[in-house]
């Protein structure tokens, strides 16, 4: 059985933050897809910051 260390949950959390952005940009939201795809490349030197960011903009969609 695969132990989940900080490593790999990085990893994922990149991952899953680059398929929000390939998704937002399919559903015709540039700006979001562009928001998400920076905050996976900065989620290497901060972690985590990709899945704030993914939750702040379902956050602020839900409140619109």
């Amino acid at each position: 059985m695969a132990n989940l260390n900080s490593r790999s949950a990085n990893k994922l959390s990149i991952v899953s933050t680059l398929i929000d952005s390939l998704l937002a940009f399919r559903r015709g939201r540039p700006k979001s897809g562009l928001l998400l795809l920076g905050a996976a490349a900065l989620s290497s030197r901060v972690p985590g910051i990709g899945t704030a960011v993914s939750l702040a903009l379902r956050i602020a969609r839900r409140l619109r």
